[in-house]
């Protein structure tokens, strides 16, 4: 029951130590505090490497972009050259259907 009430710390004994037992909460507070900002660190962290690699995987997307388009102009530049021109229009698919009743009449 003392425990509940609180007596235990009005004791000779106890009260020789309050500076020990402050001493011993004021470094909790300072761990907790600490281990707190900690993590919040690590969660910027972690959040920094995401990005970072978003915009690694753009940057590559970009260059992948810019090497077809370097390679399509000298493509262009070398038509030139040569006189052929690009087509405006895809060409057509010519479909070929033999026709069976030709194959049943030989």
């Amino acid at each position: 029951m003392d425990i509940i009430k609180g007596n235990f710390l009005n004791r000779d004994e106890v009260k020789a130590h309050y500076k020990y037992f402050l001493f011993i909460f004021g470094l909790l507070l300072v761990m907790i505090y600490t281990n707190h900002h900690v993590n919040t660190k690590i969660e910027r962290v972690n959040k920094l490497k995401e990005e970072t690699e978003e915009f690694k995987s753009r940057n590559a997307y970009a260059q992948s972009r810019l090497i077809k388009i370097r390679m399509e102009s000298e493509l262009g530049k070398e038509m030139v050259q040569d006189s052929l021109v690009s087509l405006d229009s895809h060409p057509l698919k010519l479909l070929i259907k033999l026709d069976s009743t030709n194959d049943k009449t030989e």
